[in-house]
Parts: structure tokens; sequence; C-alpha cells
């Protein structure tokens, strides 16, 4: 202990001159940067390649003081170690949250993404090895491996590879508040979390973790891994979070600057549709809530590939090109290899070829001294091929689908139709919409996106994520969900076959499970597992961390406001920040908010995440935790004993962290039957 406390010591003296150091030249740096963009401003524009190389150099040195700070109150949280099998070295590394260096070669601490952090992770000691990313398997010796417990500047203790002592630092974690979980999460990674964090980018990660697995957690230390490990191949540009609802998006990318990722997009998923549509787009069109459960699905969309498929081979017949002089220009033969070999291509982009096949073969027919005749040729065929207004319009197409749709099912679609044509879609319109204008009149090929990551992917039928996995082609994806958690019952995902065996290839997919609970304690746990059963018939059962709290209360009473309000002055006498009432839909929840206002102070929170307390439907509760929850009437009414209300339900009671109260006024549901 007195060896560590030492290099601790020494540590933390190296990040405080780290600090100085950088607190001057951010100074500095802040100033130089004011000086030329005031030039700049004033028209001197020779000088505006040095500011941008000075902006940068100061959000690197701005960067790097935040990091130094952030690691002087938590320098590291293990040590490895190793010996290397086949150069026989040997090494001792202490792990971070952040890297730190001393100068530039040498590192004291090594940061958390790094290749050899795996080792900490997820081996025990003996024989192992750990993965660089181009060079390959490092097979180790592991002699050591320690974690350190570490709070506010002070070395407390280290355990040494012993499983319950690094559970009980776990559990130690979690029992605080929200705040300090978050802070501390990459500690206390575990094995399971970490295989899918440093899977490889190439690769489509399909996700199945139950509530409080730490889905979210582990996607976001994906992206900080991938960035971390491949930044000559990824960019942060070319990430992309997609979620269902803006609360979610702010609440799970906030964390992303701690985890040394910035400039990475997000956004709902019928936003990204809209995004890809582009110009077509920029009409005065409404999202609405999805309507007809029957778009959700992959069958859908398979038809709508078909119509395109057919509309495609009308469009673009094999019909030799043949002039009365030149004779045949395009053979039947040569246009059907041109639609094989480009299969991916849309309408357009084969347009523009065979025109340019044609341009080609005009010349290549025509003798060389004959130039104005093959001027006149190549003008007489310019635009052979081409999309007339009405065949490019993407409206006009998917209302002749919608037509044919339903007379081949025997549907009314006047109201669908209707509804389109008035510019009001749901998500899966718009992704129809993408759908046609990748097959059809698509320009250039959609590559600005190499990494998407949907949370909460059990929001989405299966249909949106054939499309997207149409429409970007070269990207991966990496998906995280919870089918026991679908609220949209109808219209979500309630498993995970066809993205496993239709959508994605098998080759390049991984499919994990996460099956352990790190968010609520034993108490809620049971109620979770038993609703749960209800919820999915237990195909994913929950796994909790052995951490006992407060058993869950329930109150009947007439007065729940009143009743709410006290339990919320008793939640927050005992430390906690984040409460959270949480009603069946959002018309519930404006009502508990009126009859709460006279009460106490309550927040809406419609697009961010905010401490203190708040009312919100379950809808906007996905992918949140709270230190607490208060179930606002839960009665045999607003949950009935079926499958859908189950998944609601759970999703409810899974919120809470650490409490987990319930009052109502009637009869409670059957789903709390235990």
């Amino acid at each position: 202990m007195r060896e560590e406390q030492e290099y601790f010591d020494r540590c933390r003296e190296v990040i405080r001159q780290n600090i100085v150091l950088y607190e001057e030249k951010a100074e500095k740096g802040k100033k130089e940067t004011e000086e030329l963009y005031a030039a700049v401003s004033s028209g001197d524009m020779e000088l505006y390649d040095q500011l941008i190389v000075s902006r940068d150099m100061q959000e690197h040195n701005e960067n790097m003081l935040r990091k130094n700070k952030a690691a002087f109150q938590k320098p590291y949280f293990g040590r490895v170690d190793y010996k290397e099998t086949e150069t026989g070295q040997e090494e001792s590394l202490y792990i971070g949250k952040n890297g730190v260096s001393k100068d530039k070669t040498n590192v004291i601490v090594i940061d958390w993404r790094a290749p050899v952090s795996t080792l900490y992770y997820e081996n025990e000691l003996g024989a192992g090895s750990y993965d660089v990313p181009d060079i390959g398997t490092i097979p180790v010796d592991l002699q050591l491996k320690r974690t350190f417990d570490v709070n506010e500047g002070k070395l407390l203790g280290y355990y040494d590879n012993d499983t319950a002592a690094t559970d009980e630092l776990l559990v130690k974690y979690l029992s605080q508040n929200k705040d300090v979980i978050l802070g501390d999460i990459i500690s206390t990674i575990q094995k399971e979390q970490n295989e899918i964090i440093r899977e490889t980018p190439f690769a489509n990660v399909i996700v199945q973790g139950v509530a409080g697995s730490g889905k979210t957690t582990v996607a976001m230390h994906r992206i900080s891994y991938i960035l971390y490990n491949y930044e000559k191949r990824f960019t942060p540009s070319e990430f992309c979070i997609i979620g269902s609802n803006d609360m979610l998006l702010n609440y799970i990318t906030s964390g992303l600057p701690e985890l040394d990722v910035h400039h990475v997009k997000q956004k709902r998923m019928d936003a990204f549709f809209c995004e890809m549509l582009g110009r077509e787009w920029k009409k005065k069109y409404k999202i609405i809530e999805p309507q007809e459960a029957f778009k959700s699905k992959l069958a859908f969309v398979k038809e709508l590939e078909e119509y395109l498929a057919e509309m495609r081979e009308k469009l673009l017949p094999c019909t030799p090109v043949k002039d009365e002089r030149l004779g045949v220009i395009l053979s039947d033969e040569s246009i059907a290899t041109t639609l094989q070999e480009n299969r991916n291509a849309s309408v357009y982009q084969i347009c523009k070829l065979l025109n340019e096949r044609i341009k080609n073969r005009i010349r290549f027919l025509v003798p060389e001294d004959n130039s104005d005749y093959c001027k006149e040729k190549i003008k007489e065929y310019r635009g052979y091929y081409k999309l007339e207004a009405p065949q490019k319009n993407l409206l006009n197409i998917y209302q002749n689908f919608i037509e044919q749709y339903g007379k081949k099912h025997q549907m009314d679609v006047t109201e669908w139709s209707e509804r389109t044509r008035k510019g009001n879609f749901d998500v899966y319109d718009v992704a129809a919409l993408a759908l046609i204008q990748k097959r059809i009149s698509e320009k250039e090929v959609q590559d600005q996106y190499g990494q998407i990551i949907v949370d909460e992917a059990q929001d989405f039928g299966s249909m949106v994520y054939y499309v997207l996995s149409r429409i970007l082609s070269g990207c991966y994806f990496t998906i995280m969900g919870d089918v026991s958690q679908n609220i949209n019952y109808e219209t979500g995902m309630n498993d995970w076959e066809d993205l496993q065996q239709e959508i994605f290839e098998s080759q390049r997919t991984r499919f994990h499970i996460l099956a352990k609970s790190y968010r609520n304690t034993i108490e809620i746990s049971e109620y979770a597992g038993k609703i749960l059963e209800k919820a999915s018939f237990g195909k994913y059962k929950i796994h909790p961390v052995i951490r006992h709290g407060r058993q869950v209360e329930f109150y009947k009473t007439r007065e729940i406001a009143k009743k709410t309000a006290e339990l919320i002055k008793e939640i927050q006498e005992r430390g906690y920040d984040t409460t959270a009432v949480i009603c069946r839909d959002e018309a519930e929840a404006e009502r508990a908010r009126e009859q709460l206002k006279g009460l106490m102070g309550v927040k809406e929170g419609e697009d961010e995440f905010q401490k203190g307390v708040m009312v919100l439907p379950i809808q906007l509760t996905k992918g949140l935790e709270f230190d607490a929850v208060i179930l606002w009437n839960p009665d045999e009414n607003a949950y009935q004993k079926k499958e859908g209300d189950a998944k609601l339900l759970y999703v409810a009671v899974t919120r809470a962290l650490h409490e987990l109260h319930v009052v109502h006024d009637t009869a409670l549901s059957h789903l709390f039957e235990r």
C-alpha cells in the first residue's frame, strides 16, 4: 500500500504540472485565436488558414486541460502486470479514464481504450492475450490484476484479481446517486460489456440487453473506442446516433465529451430519413405518429421492393438501341449486362450510364474524319434514357404503390392515401420514400456515414432497418435494444429474427446478449422480473447484481398528488437528485403536473433530462434512469393483463435505480401480482 501511495502521489504531481502547462497554453492560444479572428474579420484573408490551425490547437489544449483536471481527482482505477510471451518483455501499466503523459514518450497512465487495457477487463491471471488493430494478437502471461478504490483524490485501497471484491466495488458505485454512477462506469465495465465495446467496427453488432444492463453506456463507449483505435478509418462526423425522441438523444449524448468524443451527429429516426430525402423534403411536410401497423413489417417493404423492381424494368427495357445508318448502337445483351452489373444503382444513375455508353458507341461507330456527323448523332441521342417528371416524383410513385397495395390486399387505403397527399407522414412513410429515392432517383450514393448507432432499437419495426441497410450499403450498424421494452407493441420489434436472418448479412453480423442488470436493487428487480414474464414470456430474464435497497412501497389514497409531493420531499431529503413521476401517457402526465404544481415545483422536460422532479409519460422515459420513481395510479384500467401493457409497465418499473413507490386510488393492475 505504501508503494502504491507513492506512485499515486507522483502521478498526481505530474498531472498537476500538466494542468499548469495546459492552462498557460490554452490562455495563450485563446488570445492568439481572438487576434487572428479579428484580423480575418477585418479582411485579412491571408491569415485564414493560420486561424483554422490556431483554433484547432486551442481546442486540443482545452481538451487536454479538461482531461488532466478530470484525471487529477482519479488518475487511474486499475493496474496490470504482465510478461509478453514471445519477447519476454515485462510491463506494469496503470489504466485510467484518460491517458496521462509526463512527456511525449513517457506515458504514466494508459487510456482505457488502448488495446492492452482489455487485459484488465477480460483476462484472469495466467496465459492470456489482447488484440491490436492492424497488428494482431499479442500473447501474454498476466501476473497481476489490481483494482483501486479512489475517491476525490484519495487512494482508499485496492483489490487483487478478486471477483467478490470487484463486485463489492461495483455495488459501492451503484449505490451512489446517478451522477456518480455515470462518472465511475469506465472503472466497472464488465467482461460481456467490454466484448461489445471492442467488437470490430467492420461488423454489424446487434445487442439484446435487459433493462439496466448498460446498453446505452456500452454504445457510447464503443464510439469512443472506435475513434481512438481506428482514427485513420473513421472520423466523428461519420457517426450518427439515432433514437426515438429528442430527450433520449440529448440524455445519451450529454456524456460523450467526457469520453473524448466530439462532433458526432444525433437524429431522431424520422429526421434521419428526412435528411436522406434532401431536396425532396423541402416542402412543408409533417411527421406524425405511426398509423398503419402493417407498414412496420418486413413483408410490406418487400412488396415495395417488388413494385420498384417492376417499375425499373418498365423504365429500363432491354430493347436494343438502333440507328438507321449506324445499326445497333446498344444491344439488348449489352443493356442487360449493364443492368446486372449495377443492380444497386438507381434508375437515374443507370440512365446516365447508358447515355454515356451511347455517346461512346457513336464515337466508335462514326469514322474519325466525320466529326460533324458524329456531333449531330450524339446530339440526336442525347438524353435517350431519362426519367420524366412524374416518374421521378417520389410522392407520385408512393401514391401509385398505395393504390396498388390496397387493391392487392382488398384494403381501403383512402385515409392513408389522402393523409400522405396532404403531406402527413409517419416514420414508415418517410422510410418508404427514402427507399423509392434510392431505387429510382438517387443521384449520388449516400456515403457520409460509416457508423450508425441505434439506441432503443425495439421502438421501430424491422422495415426501417431494411431501408437503412439498403440506402447506407457501405455503413456498419450498432443496434442496441430490448424486445421486452417494446412499448410500440404493434409497430416495434418483438424479436431479432428479421435483423439476424434477413436484413443483415450473417457473415458480418454479431449478436450479443446482456442479461445482467446493474440498475435496479434486488427489491425492484423482483417486481420487474414478474412483469417481464408477462411481457415476453421470460425469453430474456434479468440477472440482477446483488444490491439491496428499500422495499417497493405501495400507497392507496384518494389524495394521490398530496402523497406524491410528500414522497418527493422524503426522497430528496435522503440525498437523491433525480425523481420521476411516471404516468401512462401524456394526457395523464399533463393532469399530474397540474395537480402537483400547487404543491411543489415540477419540470415538464420535453427535450432535456434534468435534475429535480420530472413528470413524464412512459414513452419519454425510455432509455432514461432516475434515482427514484413514483408510478402514478397504475390501476387495472391503465394496465390490463396483456403483453403490450406488461411491456409498458416493465419499462416504467425499471427506470428506478434505488427507490420505487406506487401511488393509486383504485385497484392496482393485476400485472403487479407476484
